[in-house]
């Protein structure tokens, strides 16, 4: 299976702003890659660095005032290797984050997986979001988090993954989650899912069920929406103006079936 991305983001910058990125694919064998960021009509550097995660983070300093364009494009993109996978890793994800308020979802969590142990209480968790929550484009702002999510039974794919993530980790599963680009997904975007660790290996679900997990492509991977966010501000101001997001598989998309184990590459 071969995987192809493409990404592409337009925004209005003050002069001097600074970005980080979190668009390229994690450490996958890649045929043929290219990042480019153009501002003010020329090709501005770029350099790339690792996060806590180990994530691949590319860094734009001082960029000009006025309109940038950032295009992203992986083709031939392989399987990569899954990281993150010691005991140190899974302590770490059974922790409360920014949008996942695990502390508030224990008494909940033990009602949705009722005394289920291992994947039965996976899928249970993912049964219960895919069924409670309905896909609402536009239903949530950045400041949404598992908690008013629950509240309001709606939501986006953030929404599902901080809902999904945390009631995994209410429940004693550690569960991060993953920014990816997603073949067969509609609408095409950016797409964040879960990744659980059941028996020592971290199983990819989502509890949107709108595209085939096995074709999928790891961006990026932290606790929560907040270490996979595609760009992020250091300094300035940035208006988004525009973007595009295309992603798919050769030969064929796979079909999904939720409760087949999936590893995310």
């Amino acid at each position: 299976m071969e995987r192809h991305a493409h990404s592409w983001i337009r925004a209005d910058v003050a002069a001097g702003t600074d970005v980080a990125l979190l668009v390229a694919a994690s450490d996958a064998p890649i045929a043929d890659e290219q990042l480019r960021v153009l501002a003010a009509g020329a090709e501005h550097p770029v350099t790339e660095t690792r996060d806590r995660f180990g994530n691949r983070l590319h860094l734009v300093h001082g960029l000009p005032e006025g309109t940038v364009e950032i295009t992203y494009e992986a083709r031939g993109a392989g399987p990569a290797q899954v990281p993150g996978s010691g005991e140190a890793d899974a302590v770490l994800h059974l922790r409360p984050s920014r949008y996942c308020e695990v502390d508030e979802f224990e008494r909940i969590a033990a009602d949705v997986i009722g005394g289920r142990e291992g994947a039965d209480a996976l899928d249970a968790v993912v049964d219960w979001v895919h069924e409670h929550l309905d896909y609402v484009p536009g239903s949530s702002t950045i400041t949404d988090s598992a908690r008013s999510t629950y509240v309001s039974r709606q939501g986006v794919c953030r929404d599902y993954a901080h809902l999904t993530a945390t009631l995994l980790r209410a429940g004693g599963i550690p569960a991060r989650c993953s920014s990816v680009y997603a073949p067969g997904l509609s609408p095409m975007d950016f797409h964040l899912v879960v990744e659980a660790m059941v028996a020592g290996q971290w199983q990819v679900v989502d509890a949107t069920h709108l595209a085939p997990r096995a074709s999928m492509m790891r961006i990026a991977t932290g606790q929560d929406a907040a270490d996979t966010a595609f760009m992020t501000t250091l300094a300035g101001n940035v208006v988004l103006t525009g973007i595009q997001v295309t992603a798919v598989v050769d030969p064929a998309l796979p079909r999904e079936v939720p409760r087949e184990r999936i590893v995310l590459r």
